[in-house]
């Protein structure tokens, strides 16, 4: 793993990351440059990055062993991966509210949800400042409330690697205990 994806990377992320079966199938949604599909294929899971942008696809792919690119509009287009089930589901800065529900489904009996975006609040910041692309306080808890166990769960204005006030979430689905007991 080269030291610049290492800096790119997401620190929640890399966080949680080993909570995910080895080896497993983890989704990359709307994986933009691959900075976390190249994170996760460096660390041996099977990697399915998707994302609009095909020519970004095309790049990660290209040098990336691991990683199973599927070009999608996952805002105006069907569920890319229907009947599909991850090990593992990492989002960062992105929010489309209408694929919650989905990504729940699509979550294997002992997957993992890593979930990083923007809140309300980060219009303060910059972009985005859109409330549709803004979680509200508390949004991805009560998202898995009931569904899922939640590990850790983070809310608030950061300095790095911008200002910006996000939220983050790590879930799990697994029937037996991660927590050391």
């Amino acid at each position: 793993m080269n030291g610049h994806m290492n800096e790119d990377a997401s620190q929640w992320v890399r966080r949680f990351l080993p909570l995910i079966e080895p080896g497993g199938a983890v989704l990359d949604l709307a994986c933009g440059n691959g900075r976390h599909s190249r994170l996760l294929a460096a660390c041996g899971f099977r990697v399915a990055a998707v994302d609009r942008d095909a020519d970004a696809l095309t790049r990660i792919a290209a040098g990336s062993p691991g990683i199973v690119t599927r070009v999608a509009d996952l805002e105006d287009g069907p569920w890319p991966y229907p009947g599909r089930r991850f090990d593992g589901i990492v989002v960062t800065n992105y929010l489309f509210r209408p694929l919650l529900a989905t990504l729940l489904d699509s979550l294997d009996e002992n997957g993992v949800l890593i979930y990083e975006t923007f809140m309300i609040g980060n219009e303060r910041c910059g972009k985005p400042s859109n409330p549709d692309f803004l979680l509200r306080p508390h949004e991805l808890l009560d998202l898995v409330r009931g569904k899922l166990t939640v590990v850790a769960f983070e809310q608030g204005r950061v300095s790095m690697p911008r200002p910006a006030v996000v939220q983050r979430l790590c879930a799990t689905r697994r029937l037996e205990s991660i927590l050391p007991g």
